[in-house]
């Protein structure tokens, strides 16, 4: 699913226009953005979390040559997957809790 597909879905759930849910997407992801720029987390309950993690420098190799190379440290992004979310794409039927 790409963007102006999931655009599509959620103009069509929330019966606003294309333009204004294209908006709002965009939106969404200037703030997640921002967020991780800042080495803030961002957590959305049940869906998943996304976090800054540094990479290490590390020496790799060239696979056409097998030269060694040196890989610099960096930022990446991990995205570590909700409960709701796993159980949904796993097809688990989640039950209401007792109180």
């Amino acid at each position: 699913m790409n963007k102006g597909e999931i655009v599509d879905a959620v103009a069509k759930i929330t019966q606003h226009s294309k333009a204004q849910t294209g908006e709002m997407f965009d939106a969404f992801v200037a703030v997640v953005q921002n967020a991780l720029s800042s080495g803030d987390n961002v957590q959305m309950i049940g869906f998943g979390t996304f976090a800054v993690e540094e990479r290490a420098a590390r020496v790799g190799r060239n696979p056409a040559t097998g030269k060694e190379l040196k890989i610099p440290a960096k930022k990446v992004v991990k995205f570590k997957v909700g409960a709701k979310l796993k159980d949904a794409v796993a097809g688990v039927k989640t039950t209401a809790k007792k109180k």
